[in-house]
Parts: structure tokens; sequence; C-alpha cells
């Protein structure tokens, strides 16, 4: 009956038909521009034989029923009005209206994933079947959308108001019985019998023992809350909404809105609250943050593809770091050797990757068991034996050129000519490290942030004689783990600590200035940063702050230098090291209940008072100005230096690496918000503070040309 591209229309047994997804040439099905052409012609071609076929079936021969929408179209779709926008979106209603319509009952039979726009099908559907491990939702918050092809509207219809926005405002897939409970489908069996029940409720509903009129005027009807119980629901759950993300704000008003509308006009509703927030900068930056995962997980897969495995791995150094590393390889099912000179370290290390474990058995995501196979996946060892079998080596041990050096020409005469060497630095430079190696082609970076199980990035770094083949298997190395690679070239702090320590050079500034390191955390964690300046430093340690302040100062002198003694340097000559010894920024304490307290500390402001000049009033603006300014154009100047081959890497570095506010998108995409007439306006007004504040020739170009940087 049809044959196209994306899907298939035959016909089954008398009067029943099946339309089959299956996009050609992907692993995925999407509805992109061309598949809802499709689905058009298909809806167009079933009204016009509707006298003739009795049910639809609608079914996937992927793994998956339909992924959602086609992101990648984005960015071109939302470049128009807001009301072109909304009228884009309209295409979509129309299409799952009118096949909602259609002169016949329809069952769609779910497999796999259903989400956004794929869940929004099904749902305009009759009767929907899931099979026991598939999952649906609507996650378009998680990209600063709602949903715009009728899910906000059919979805609370169905399971009610309160229970269909717990499942927007949280955007997270739901389980196929947590669906059928809730009423959002009527079936779910084994995945192998699917199909074979989802035709025999079409059966049924064909021959009229089962009517699916009521189904469709559940949809099309008005929810029967009162006003009193919208209003109610609308202060419960907006008073626990972040106003920086406007998407759920904007979720909830919308259901509340169109609560009491017949089916059209509530529709409407979706779409206009769709155009508006597709024009915001919070969606662009949150699409342009999915996009850029994408990129950085295609680059990882194919250096991944070209790479020889990590069948057994070794660490250097049982500290928090090394035994971190071997917690991480072991859990993904690498075996790992964990190396020391001190008994008392492997003790520790293993002592620290038992109670990550227990962590997770306490989460029910782990058993007895399953504790022992990964700690049987640990080798403690003293000397280098078995090194000879390891396809890998991270070296972890103290950040100190010298001793890292020494540690990993010994390492070298201890494995096979065909293992990878990798030093876990957040600093020093791979050429550096690679001066005393054999085989230097066989070495290269592979920074870890601290703490391993939690921070999802890894930088693998480049050095000028590192092998294709050495990158790639560290690459694969780093995904096997779980982790995100991004490769970067070799340079003073590399990708993410380069454009970091600007942010704190632009920090000491502003304490020399007389402002408050406190009131600074404030302005700095409600543009949304997880932790201000200070604490940050704190909590990395006052003493990895100044190493790595005089690796960069070393580095790039011309920028980042300071004009007299930093007061980092000051507090650590102090004896102050953070939270390591209680004692930095801010004091930190414990009670006799072991509640953590922190409080600004009164010798730190003692210390920075005898420092001030002339104190000079600053904005809170301009606190954010002097801070981010540095840390953008440095981001700017990797990009151009080729540190970074993109700037979704770039963006994507620094928001898994340092946590940069998601809503902003990362730095670069910040200045792309901002527009560059007014980010170099800023700059300009904020030369006088050094290099860190100066642009680039190619930013200046850009600006001639009108171009941003995505």
């Amino acid at each position: 009956m049809f044959n196209g591209k994306a899907m298939r229309l035959k016909a089954l047994e008398a009067g029943l038909v099946e339309l089959t997804l299956d996009l050609q040439g992907s692993s995925v099905n999407k509805l992109d521009r061309p598949t809802l052409d499709e689905l058009a012609e298909v809806v167009r071609l079933l009204g016009t034989r509707g006298h003739e076929i009795e049910g639809l079936l609608i079914a996937s021969a992927k793994p998956a029923f339909v992924v959602g929408a086609d992101i990648t179209e984005f960015t071109a779709a939302f470049a128009r009005p807001e009301s072109e926008v909304a009228d884009w979106i309209g295409y979509g209603q129309r299409l799952f209206s009118a096949l909602e319509r259609l002169p016949f009952p329809s069952v769609a039979a779910v497999n796999g994933l259903a989400l956004g726009g794929g869940f929004e099908l099904a749902l305009a559907a009759d009767f929907r079947v899931l099979a026991a491990d598939a999952r649906v939702g609507l996650p378009e918050v998680t990209l600063g959308l709602c949903p715009g092809w009728g899910g906000s509207v059919r979805l609370s219809r169905l399971i009610g108001a309160e229970a269909a926005l717990d499942w927007m405002l949280a955007g997270k897939p739901q389980a196929a019985a947590r669906a059928l409970e809730l009423g959002a489908v009527d079936r779910v069996v084994l995945a192998a019998e699917l199909r074979d029940v989802a035709l025999n409720l079409l059966r049924l509903a064909a021959s009229g023992e089962l009517s699916g009129a009521a189904e469709r005027s559940r949809k099309q009807q008005p929810l029967g809350d009162s006003q009193e119980r919208l209003a109610a629901l609308r202060q419960r759950l907006g008073g626990k909404l972040d106003a920086r993300y406007p998407a759920p704000a904007a979720i909830l008003d919308a259901v509340i809105r169109h609560a009491g509308l017949p089916l059209d006009e509530a529709l409407r509703v979706e779409a206009r609250t769709f155009g508006a927030l597709a024009k915001s900068d919070v969606a662009r930056a949150l699409i342009g943050l999915f996009l850029g995962e994408q990129l950085v997980r295609k680059k990882a897969r194919a250096w991944s593809g070209k790479a020889e495995p990590v069948r057994r791995s070794a660490v250097l150094g049982a500290g928090i770091m090394g035994g971190g590393v071997a917690f991480q390889s072991a859990s993904s099912g690498v075996p790992i050797v964990m190396k020391d000179i001190r008994g008392e370290a492997l003790e520790l290390g293993l002592k620290t990757a038992g109670q990550l474990l227990d962590r997770q058995i306490d989460k029910g995501r782990l058993d007895a068991a399953g504790k022992q196979r990964v700690l049987d996946n640990i080798q403690p060892a003293l000397d280098y034996e078995g090194f000879g079998e390891v396809d890998l080596v991270v070296e972890a041990v103290v950040e100190n050129p010298k001793v890292k050096a020494a540690v990993l020409a010994e390492v070298e005469d201890r494995v096979s000519a065909n293992a990878v060497l990798t030093s876990n630095t957040s600093t020093i430079s791979i050429d550096l490290l690679a001066r005393g190696l054999k085989r230097p082609e066989a070495f290269c970076g592979m920074h870890f942030f601290n703490p391993v199980q939690l921070m999802q990035l890894v930088e693998v770094i480049r050095g000028s004689r590192s092998s294709e083949a050495t990158i790639a298997r560290t690459v694969a190395y780093a995904s096997a783990m779980g982790k995100t690679p991004i490769v970067v070239g070799d340079c003073p702090g590399f990708l993410v600590n380069r454009v970091l320590f600007p942010y704190f050079n632009g920090f000491n500034r502003l304490l020399r200035d007389g402002v408050d390191f406190e009131r600074i955390d404030r302005v700095m964690e409600a543009f949304g940063w997880p932790m201000g300046p200070a604490y940050l430093a704190d909590v990395v340690g006052i003493d990895t702050m100044v190493h790595a302040d005089h690796v960069l100062q070393e580095g790039f002198p011309e920028r980042m230098g300071h004009d007299g003694e930093p007061i980092m340097d000051a507090l650590l000559a102090s004896g102050a090291l953070g939270q390591k010894n209680g004692r930095g920024f801010y004091e930190y304490t414990v009670d006799a209940s072991g509640r953590r307290g922190k409080q600004p500390a009164a010798a730190a402001r003692a210390l920075i008072s005898g420092r001030v000049g002339e104190a000079v009033e600053v904005s809170d603006e301009e606190i954010v100005d002097r801070l981010m300014i540095p840390l953008c154009l440095e981001a700017v100047r990797c990009l151009e230096d080729g540190i970074v081959e993109t700037p979704e890497e770039i963006d994507m570095g620094l928001l898994l690496g340092i946590g940069f506010p998601r809503f902003r998108g990362g730095a670069l995409r910040y200045i792309d918000t901002q527009g560059l007439a007014v980010f170099a306006a800023k700059a300009e007004a904020h030369a006088r503070h050094g290099g860190l504040y100066r642009l680039t020739e190619d930013f200046r170009a850009r600006l001639a040309a009108g171009r941003g940087y995505f």
C-alpha cells in the first residue's frame, strides 16, 4: 500500500493494516521532517480508503519505537520568528490529530523507547500496548522546551494533570508498569508477545467488542479539575521550580490553562508555549549542549572503533585519585593492578573502593556478590609483578614533573612493547614528561577529575609524539569506564584548567580591590555556578590551586601573571589548605552529631584586608564580568590554538569538568548569547585589568564579519 524511506504500510488480514516505522540508514526511528511528510502521506491514504479499512496497527522494525523528534532540525527551525515556530510545531499537531480522527481504531505496539514525539505519536493512537521493558516519556523539559505535538494535552487527559506534570517536569522516561498503573497505556506484555497482543487488541476494537470511542473522548474533552484544585496544583509545584529554567514553569502554566479547553484550543495553547520557549536563550543553550554531547560521543566512538581493546590495566598510586581509577575500571569490568610503594596506601585504596561499592548496595544498585566481583578485579601490588600483561597504565602519583617522569620511565621497562602509558596530570606538559621515555609515541595524558566516580569528563591529552593508536586506545578505555573522553592538545592546563585559572585570576584581582569573598561566592552561585570561587578553591585544596596557578603563570606569563603575591599564595603560606585541614577562605567544623558547618574564616578576611589597596566600588554585574570575561576569552584562545577542535567540545568540557552553568550552555555559547559586540564592549571596559581581558584578533575578525561561534 505504501513503501517509503521511513515507513511502510501493508495489508494484514481482512480490513486490518500495519504501519511499520523503519527509517532507512538509521539505527533508530526519529521524526524528522521527511518522516513526518511520509506519515502525512500515509494518513491521507488511510483517510481516502477508510471505508475498506477496519483497524490500524502501528509498530517499529527497530529496537526502539521512536526516540523522538530530530533535534538537529531545531536550530534552523527555531531561528524563525516565534509565530512561525508555533506554525511549524502546528504541522505535527495537525498530523497527529488527523491520525487520531481516522474512521477506524488504531493500536500502537511500543517497544524499546517512545520518547518525546515518539510517545506523542503513540498517544494519538486509540490504544497503546507496551513491551514490559519499554519506557515512555516526554523529556522536552531537558531541552528547555515543552511537548509540542499534543503530549501535554493528551497525557494530562489520560492520567490527570498532576501525574502528567510530574512526568513532564522531571523529563525522565517512565517504566511500562508505571505507565499502565496510571492509565497512559492499555496493556503491558512480554516483548516477544508484543505484536501478537497488539494485533489481538486491534481485532477486538475492529469487531466492536472493544470500543475506542471512549478513549478518543477522554483525550478530546476538557479535564474536570476545578479551578481551586488547579490553583492548588500551581502553588504546590510552582514553588519548587528553578526560575533560571523557564520551561518547567511554562509547562505548568500551559497545562493549567488548557485543562478546561476543547482539544483543538488546548493544542493551540501548547503550540504558542512551545514557540515562546523555542526562542529562549536557555533552550538554545540546552539544545546546543545536547548536540555537543552527540558530537563528543560520535568522536569517541570513531576513536574506539579503531582501537585495540584494554583487557587489563594498571594504576600507579593508590591515593584518592588512583583508588578512584581502580574502582571505576574494576566496576566497568576491566581488571586493574593498583600499585603503590606503601602497603597502607593499598589498604586505603581498597577500603575506598569498598566504601563506594557499599553505597551502591545501600541504593539497591548492587548486591554483596557484585561487590566482591568488583573487588576481585582490583589486584593490589607493591611491585611490578603482572605488569607485563597490562594493555594500559595510568600513572597517578604526586603532581610533580620529576617524580612523574621517574615513575613513567621505570614502568616503561616493565610493560610490553604494545602497552600504552598515560599520565593523570592536571597541568604538567605531556611533551615534558615524554622526554625521558623510550617510546614517547605510546604515551599520552589521561586526566581524570576528582572524585573519579562522580566526574564524567576525561581529558585525553595528545602530546606532539603521541600516536593515533595511543590516543585511540586511551579514548576507548575511558569510554569503557563509562566516562566522556575529549581529546585535547598539550599546553599548560590543557583545556579545563587553562580556562579555569583566568577566572581565579579575576577573583584575586577582585579580592585586592576589597570585594568580600563571601559576596563574590553569592553572586557567582546566583549566576549559576554550583559553588563560588572561594568555596571551590577550598574544595579543590589551596595547595593544589597554588601549584596549578604557578604552572599557568609560567606557561602564559604575558597574561596569567599577578600584580604582587596572590591571595591564595598568602593563605597557603599561613597554613590554610581549605577543606583538607578545615581552614581556607572558610572554616569547616563538625559538631557532636556529625553535622558539618561552614563559615567565613576571620583569619582569611584579616589576611586579605592587609593586602587591599584603595577599596573600589564594584557592582554585582561587574563581579560577574570580571570573572567570566577572562574565562571566556581563554576558551576562545583554546579554540584558536587548536587545543580543542570544535566549540561544542570546549563547552562540553567546561560543563562536565567544572560545572559551567548548564542553562548558559558553555563559555562560547555564553558569548554568542550576549552577542559578540556586547561581549567586546564589556571586555574593553575592563581592559585595564590586564591581558586576560584583551580580545584576540580572530575574535575581532568574527565580530567584524558578524559571525558567532555556533
